[in-house]
C-alpha cells in the first residue's frame, strides 16, 4: 500500500477557535475567575494561557440569541463575561417527535417494584402538567416559524424575536457576569436540561470539556462551579422534580443550604473495572464504594447527579443486584416516608444498599431537612407505599422479605449479567441470537463495504445463553471513552446523541480505545483522501486513528450489518429500555 509522510498530529493542532488572539487571551487572564487563579498550578505543556487560546472561544451575542437548546448534547460550558443570559426552566422551544419521545427506563421500572417511587430523570417534567398542578396554563413552546435567524452556514444563530415578552411568560433564572452555566451536561456527557438565551448584548466564553477539566485543577475555578450549582442550578433541579414541586420557597431554600454534594469512586472507573473483571461477582460488589448500607440508620435522601449506582441486598455470602440507578434517580425516600408516616413506631433503617458503580456524584439531603421541609408538602399519592414486610428493623434479625413481581418478563439472571458486564450503559447494543446466526459473515462483509473495506465491529463478545453482545460501539448513556480524549475528537452529536469520531482532529493517542470498558474501539492505520497510509515523518511509523461503529450514519436506513443479516439474527437494542429487552426475550421464546 502506498504511503505518505506527514507530521504526527498534536494536542492543539485544532483549537476550538482560530480567531481568538493573544490580546483576547491577555484580556481573559484579567477577568474573573482567571485573575484569581494560580497559573503555577498548571503543567508546563498545558499553561492557563494555552488552555484559553486553544480550548475556548469568545461568543458575541445579541439579545435573544439562543446559546443552546434543551435536549441537545454538548461538550462545552459557558462563562458569562459581560451582559446577561437567561436560563428557561420550562420548555421554551418546540421539539421534534424524535427529541420529545419519552423513554421509560427498565431500571426505573425495576426500582419501582421496590417502592422507590417515580423516577426523577434528567428530563424535566411536562411543563403543562406542572402548570395544571399549580392551577394555571403553561406557555406554549415556540414553533420554528416564530424564530429569527442571523448569519449563514455554520455561523447561523437562532434568536427570539420578542425577548421581554417571552421572558415574562416563562419561569427563568438569570446568569450574570462571572457565572458559569452548562457545565453539568459537559462534565456528565448528558443532554442539556434547559434552553439558554442571551437577554442583552452579551460576551460569553465557551470552554470545551477538555479545557474545563484542566481549569478544575485550580481551587478558584472549582469554587466557581460549586457556587453556580448551589446558587442557581441546584434550586432549579429540585424545583423541576415531582418530589419538590409544591415546596414553599423558604423550605426549598433550607434544602439548598443543607444539601451535601458528595462523590464516590473514581471518575475514570474503567481502569478499575478492567482490573477487577476476573474477580468473583461478590468480591467486585463488595469493593464498590458504599454510599448507604442496608440495615443502617436512614440518615438522608440521596439523589444521583452523575454516574451509576447499584441497588442491592445481601443474599447468602454475596449480594443480589436489584436495580441500577442513574442520573436523577433517588434512594432513601421509601424509608424516610415510611418513618414520617409512622412517627409513633420505631424508625426503619435502609432496606437496601447503594454502591457506586465506578463513580457517582450525588446529592444528600439530611433526614431532618426532608422531614421538616419536604415531606409535609408532598401529596401522599406521590409517596411510595408503606413498607409492609421490612427486611430490617432495629434490634431484630434480618427477614428475607420476598420481592414484588414485575410486569415485564426479564429474568433475574439476565439482569445480573447486564449489570455485571456494565452493558446497561448501552443505548445501541448489537445483540446476536446465536441460535439463528449461521456464521455466514454477511454482516461483517456489509460493514466492511460501508466503511472503506475495514469492518468496525467484531462478532465476538460476552454471551448470555444464546445472546451474543458483540464488540460494537453501543453509543453509551455515559460514554466514558470521551473522558480522556485531549482534542474532543470523540464526541456526541448535538442532536442525536450518537458517539462519533472526527478523523480530522483524532491524534491517535489511544485514550478512547483504552478507556472503553467494552473493547469496542480499535486503532487502525490512518489514510489520506487518496487512500495512502499516513506515516510519521519523524519516526517512520504508521499513524493510527480510532475506529468504531458509527451506526452507518449518513448512509441512510438502518445499519448495514443489520440490513444484511438474512436470518434476522442481529438487532440493535437500547439496554436501558425494558420493553425492547422483553420483546427480544418473547421473540426468542416463540
Amino acid at each position: 500500500m502506498e504511503s505518505v509522510e506527514v507530521e504526527r498530529p498534536d494536542r492543539w493542532d485544532h483549537p476550538l477557535s482560530t480567531t481568538i488572539s493573544s490580546e483576547d487571551v491577555q484580556w481573559l487572564l484579567g477577568c474573573l475567575p482567571f485573575s484569581l487563579m494560580n497559573q503555577d498550578r498548571f503543567a508546563r505543556n498545558t499553561p492557563l494561557a494555552d488552555v484559553l487560546r486553544n480550548d475556548a472561544r469568545l461568543l458575541h451575542l445579541q439579545p435573544g440569541d439562543v446559546v443552546f437548546r434543551e435536549g441537545q448534547y454538548g461538550g462545552t460550558a459557558y462563562l458569562v463575561l459581560t451582559g446577561n443570559v437567561r436560563i428557561f426552566l420550562t420548555q421554551l422551544l418546540a421539539q421534534s417527535d424524535s427529541q420529545s419521545r419519552s423513554r421509560s427506563s427498565w431500571l426505573s421500572l425495576l426500582s419501582s417494584t421496590l417502592r422507590q417511587g417515580k423516577r426523577l430523570t434528567s428530563q424535566r417534567p411536562d411543563a403543562r402538567r406542572q402548570a395544571r398542578d399549580r392551577g394555571h396554563s403553561a406557555p406554549s413552546p415556540i414553533q420554528p416559524e416564530e424564530l429569527g435567524y442571523r448569519g449563514e452556514g455554520a455561523e447561523t444563530r437562532v434568536f427570539l424575536q420578542d425577548v421581554p415578552g417571552v421572558i415574562a411568560e416563562h419561569a427563568t433564572s438569570s446568569v450574570e457576569a462571572g457565572e458559569l452555566f452548562g457545565e453539568m451536561a459537559a462534565v456528565t456527557r448528558t443532554p442539556r436540561e434547559f434552553t439558554a438565551v442571551a437577554e442583552t448584548e452579551t460576551v460569553v466564553l465557551e470552554i470545551r470539556w477538555q479545557g474545563l477539566k484542566l481549569l478544575k485543577q485550580d481551587p478558584a475555578f472549582r469554587e466557581l462551579l460549586d457556587e453556580r450549582y448551589r446558587g442557581g442550578v441546584l434550586r432549579s433541579h429540585l424545583r423541576e422534580t415531582m418530589l419538590f414541586r409544591f415546596i414553599p420557597e423558604e423550605s426549598l431554600q433550607q434544602v439548598v443550604i443543607a444539601a451535601r454534594l458528595e462523590s464516590f469512586g473514581n471518575l475514570e472507573w474503567y481502569a478499575e473495572y478492567r482490573q477487577q473483571a476476573k474477580q468473583p461477582a461478590r468480591e467486585r460488589i463488595a469493593s464498590e464504594p458504599l454510599i448507604a448500607e442496608e440495615g443502617s440508620y436512614a440518615t438522608g435522601l440521596w439523589i444521583v447527579r452523575g454516574g451509576f449506582a447499584r441497588l442491592s441486598r445481601r443474599q447468602g455470602a454475596g449480594h443480589r443486584t436489584l436495580a441500577y440507578l442513574g442520573k436523577g434517580q433517588i434512594f432513601g425516600l421509601r424509608e424516610l416516608a415510611h418513618n414520617y408516616l409512622n412517627a409513633d413506631s420505631a424508625p426503619l433503617p435502609y432496606q437496601e444498599s447503594l454502591r457506586a458503580i465506578g463513580y457517582v456524584d450525588a446529592l444528600c439531603i439530611p433526614k431532618q431537612i426532608v422531614v421538616e421541609h419536604v415531606l409535609p408538602y408532598v401529596r401522599q399519592a406521590d409517596l411510595p407505599a408503606l413498607i409492609v414486610s421490612p427486611r430490617y428493623q432495629f434490634g431484630q434479625p434480618v427477614v428475607d422479605a420476598p420481592l414484588e413481581t414485575h410486569e415485564h418478563n426479564v429474568e433475574t439472571g439476565l439482569l445480573e449479567f447486564l449489570v455485571d458486564q456494565r452493558l446497561m450503559n448501552g443505548q445501541q447494543a448489537m445483540v446476536i441470537d446465536t441460535e439463528r446466526c449461521t456464521r455466514c459473515d454477511d454482516c461483517v462483509r456489509a460493514c466492511a463495504r460501508t466503511h472503506g473495506g475495514q469492518p468496525v465491529f467484531v462478532r465476538e463478545g460476552p454471551q448470555y445463553g444464546p445472546w451474543l453482545f458483540a464488540h460494537a460501539c453501543m453509543h453509551c448513556e455515559d460514554p466514558v471513552c470521551m473522558i480522556g480524549c485531549p482534542t474532543g475528537a470523540i464526541h456526541r452529536d448535538h442532536e442525536s446523541g450518537l458517539v462519533q469520531i472526527n478523523s480530522q482532529t483524532c491524534i491517535g493517542c489511544k485514550s478512547c480505545a483504552e478507556s472503553c470498558p467494552y473493547d469496542n474501539i480499535r486503532m487502525v492505520a490512518a489514510s489520506d483522501g487518496q487512500g495512502r497510509a499516513k506515516v510519521d515523518q519523524a519516526s517512520g511509523l504508521p499513524i493510527l486513528q480510532a475506529s468504531k461503529c458509527d451506526l452507518c450514519v449518513g448512509h441512510g436506513g438502518q445499519p448495514a450489518c443489520q440490513s444484511a443479516c438474512p436470518h434476522d439474527a442481529l438487532v440493535r437494542i437500547d439496554l436501558s429500555e425494558i420493553g425492547q429487552v422483553s420483546q427480544w426475550m418473547e421473540r426468542k421464546a416463540s
